[in-house]
């Protein structure tokens, strides 16, 4: 009596060197593609510049403006970063990168993890600089080493959150410039938040709006951490807005690659 040998098992290690292997091609391609890079960092900085020089004086917000904009305008900053993944992943569904990959024994959780790890170390990049020219300007965050770590810890929630909500609008996009078209809301939500300014100075209708989105709690926790401002609710609410986002982000892009590379 013969059998058939069961096919040979991948080793165990293997779906971690493939997700290496691609996290490490999405940082080449970042460091290639200068024009996303630099815009990254130079949006936010001439935002910040912006506020700060030509709107801040007029702006009451009870302490030094710049304090209370820094917060909003790294938020803003890792927004745009985390944005920039939807093409890139647009980019190999549409190029036959993604199809080549499938005629391999590869993970397909790896491709967008590829993409999504090398979107959290662009905006980790972009934040610093930010963070480093805020403090050039003026900015004198109070916080000891706990309160940053928890801010950095919101923050990276964050950008993971919205990165892969980008790579699975980036999965079902038709093209790299619709994918761009997809991810316009992450760079409009924040001006509907108290990144700029206080919410109780808005219209009753966007007051309501703004403080029940997501990225308000995220903003104020951050700015209570950095600069001592008063925490209330907005630490969990924010631990628990970036924790939910992250969960179904990461189901949706499932989802959304699977959809696309099963047609």
């Amino acid at each position: 009596m013969t059998t058939t040998a069961p096919p040979a098992a991948r080793p165990a290690g293997a779906a971690l060197g493939e997700t290496l292997t691609l996290i490490g091609r999405s940082i080449r391609l970042a460091r290639r593609d200068v024009e996303s890079l630099l815009m990254a960092i130079a949006l936010p900085l001439l935002m910040m510049l912006l506020f700060v020089h030509v709107f801040g004086g007029a702006i009451v917000t009870g302490g030094p403006y710049l304090d209370y904009v820094v917060p909003g305008i790294v938020l803003l900053c890792v927004g745009f970063g985390a944005a920039t993944t939807a093409p890139t992943v647009a980019a190999d569904m549409t190029s036959g990168m993604v199809d080549r990959l499938r005629s391999m024994p590869i993970a397909g959780a790896a491709v967008l993890t590829g993409h999504v790890v090398g979107s959290l170390a662009r905006n980790a990049l972009a934040t610093a600089i930010v963070i480093v020219a805020a403090i050039a300007l003026g900015f004198r965050p109070s916080a000891g080493p706990l309160e940053w770590a928890a801010a950095i810890g919101l923050i990276v929630l964050y950008v993971l959150a919205l990165s892969w909500l980008s790579a699975g609008l980036g999965a079902l996009a038709s093209s790299v410039q619709s994918a761009n078209g997809l991810t316009f809301f992450m760079l409009f939500v924040p001006y509907l938040s108290s990144a700029f300014v206080p919410t109780d100075t808005m219209p009753t209708v966007l007051r309501t709006i703004s403080e029940h989105q997501p990225i308000t709690p995220i903003i104020e926790a951050v700015r209570g951490l950095l600069t001592g401002a008063p925490l209330g609710s907005n630490g969990w609410l924010a631990t628990a807005w970036c924790t939910g986002l992250l969960v179904a982000s990461t189901a949706f892009a499932a989802w959304a690659y699977r959809r696309r590379t099963n047609r």
